[in-house]
């Protein structure tokens, strides 16, 4: 038998964390040992153009972005600047009166209502032309970002993106909400108003926004997160207060689940179907009654949403079956809200095991997303594509954009006849539940395993759950269990005799009393009525 330390030790050794030292430095993230902000790219000219705005009280603006990333970017920024005594406001895009990333439209309105500095946070490093028409007006841009920027940037004061080409930056996977973070830490030292460490009370905000938009959680992502779950159990902004309630969960049992299948729907869900200014009132909100309110508004727009993107999926369902020769699926239709498509794609992506662009159709134009996974990079899709498109951009797994209506049967040629030129293999592989370590029998899971495990979290993109393998289990017994009886309660046996409590999440089919089974599973601590025990959350079911 195995103890509870050598199975987490093997684990971490497989997952790249080859010595004691780099062990330790996973499980216990240290705060201090983040990266040195000033080694961003243009870090430099935004500290001066900054320090100018900041002596002459111009008016600054913080460009958003209507997903909780940009949400969350805008409102760190908001609290961090305010508190160092800039003169700032934020602007929030419509999705669907000013479309994705940066619109002329949009800035015309901030340069009108006089900004002399604009600030982006996740997004701007594509806008090229869009900020060589503001800069021509006499108003300055700092893009803060984080998406694949193109090589030729933007002509902005500074374009901070760890993922430039010639970035120094130890760490490129930062979400926007991390590089809005660290252009915080940098301008702390040039100055007043935010004491050192008092700059830690934004980390719940970094934590949101880095678990919601789906980056890597580690190096200094998984700092952030560590740290900023710590932050939001005593945090000072009745919004977060708020929407832990409707979301039914204390404050101090907030997980990097919780946030991206808790806080993240919720917050987004204002932005897909009236405007995330909603949400960024929440999130700086200074009135417990107002952001009371405000978060349960959220949850009623997130039920609504959940709604209509049931409806969604069960039309785009049938759509897809048709594709079934085509190895990317294109799908349109005008009764699909653009604001809910995003989530759609990535449950096509998951059934039929395929890159998915999904949009609505607006009168002459389309404006949808794309999901993707494995070795086909949306990001350098698009950019094969761009002469279709009127805009768009994003990250190698999700991207949005638009283009003409009657574009779109060319755009499903082209992104198939691209997806085949790169003759890619085992693509399927990649969403195939992976364990990390084999068992022999269910002897090592234990109370003390399932702790021990618990402390490589917090969990996500770049850090799952550990998954553990074993095999000839014996199914005894199962019930139906859930609002549609879609999830299977059951009890296994190894050949020891042996037994645990398992339970496998919309599983269809059950297995038969004495039918040996290969499960891939994660481990965990159940506690319920004053008792602790062992449970099995499994993810795949051989032989049922």
């Amino acid at each position: 038998m195995s103890s509870a330390a050598d199975i987490l030790n093997q684990i971490l050794k497989r997952r790249g964390y080859k010595t004691p030292a780099a062990r330790q430095a996973f499980l216990h993230p240290d705060y201090e040992a983040g990266h040195n902000p000033k080694l961003l790219p243009d870090i430099t000219p935004a500290l001066a153009r900054l320090k100018r705005a900041h002596s002459a009280r111009e008016p600054l603006v913080i460009y958003g972005d209507y997903d909780v990333d940009g949400l969350s970017a805008a409102s760190l920024l908001l609290d961090a600047l305010a508190r160092l005594g800039f003169k700032v406001s934020a602007f929030i895009p419509n999705r669907y009166s000013d479309g994705y990333g940066l619109s002329d439209e949009s800035l015309d309105k901030l340069v009108n209502s006089g900004a002399r500095l604009i600030i982006t946070v996740d997004t701007g490093s594509t806008a090229v032309e869009q900020i060589a028409r503001v800069k021509a007006k006499g108003v300055d841009v700092i893009v803060t970002d984080h998406h694949e920027p193109p090589a030729d940037l933007p002509p902005a004061v500074a374009v901070i993106n760890p993922k430039r080409a010639d970035s120094q930056y130890p760490f490129r996977e930062l979400a926007g909400t991390g590089v809005a973070f660290k252009l915080v830490q940098a301008l702390q030292s040039e100055l007043d108003g935010l004491p050192s460490g008092q700059e830690k009370w934004l980390l719940d905000l970094a934590a949101i926004g880095t678990v919601c938009d789906v980056v890597p959680l580690t190096d200094e992502n998984r700092m952030l997160v560590h740290w900023g779950l710590r932050v939001l159990a005593k945090t000072r902004r009745p919004g977060l207060t708020a929407l832990a309630e409707v979301a039914g969960v204390g404050l101090d049992q907030v997980t990097a689940t919780t946030l991206g299948f808790g806080f993240g729907p919720r917050l987004n869900a204002a932005g897909r179907l009236e405007h995330a200014s909603l949400s960024l009132d929440l999130l700086t909100s200074q009135d417990m009654e107002a952001a009371g309110l405000a978060a349960v508004k959220l949850d009623g727009l997130n039920q609504a949403r959940q709604s209509q993107q049931a409806a969604i999926e069960r039309q785009a369902e049938t759509m897809a079956q048709a594709q079934d020769s085509q190895p990317v699926i294109v799908l349109s239709h005008a009764d699909w809200s653009q604001g809910i498509v995003g989530i759609v794609a990535s449950r096509l992506l998951e059934k039929f095991k395929k890159p998915v662009f999904i949009m609505q159709i607006l009168g002459g134009t389309a404006k949808g997303s794309a999901r993707s996974f494995g070795q086909f990079n949306l990001a350098e899709a698009l950019a094969r594509v761009r002469p279709l498109l009127i805009a768009g951009g994003g990250h190698q797994a999700a991207a949005g954009y638009s283009l003409k209506t009657s574009d779109i049967p060319k755009l499903s040629s082209e992104l198939n006849r691209y997806y085949r030129s790169l003759k890619l293999t085992g693509q399927a592989d990649y969403l195939a539940a992976k364990a990390d370590l084999s068992l022999a029998d269910l002897q090592d899971l234990t109370l003390e395993l399932a702790d021990a495990l618990a402390t490589m979290a917090p969990f996500g993109f770049g850090n799952p759950e550990p998954r553990l393998a074993i095999k000839d289990l014996i199914f005894q017994t199962g019930r139906r269990v859930g609002r549609e009886s879609q999830h299977l309660k059951l009890r296994l046996a190894d050949r020891h005799g042996q037994q645990i409590e398992a339970i496998a999440f919309d599983q269809p089919g059950q297995p038969a009393a004495g039918q040996p089974l290969d499960v891939i599973a994660k481990l965990r601590r159940n506690d319920f009525n004053g008792r602790s025990e062992r449970e099995l959350v499994i993810e795949e079911l051989a032989g049922a």
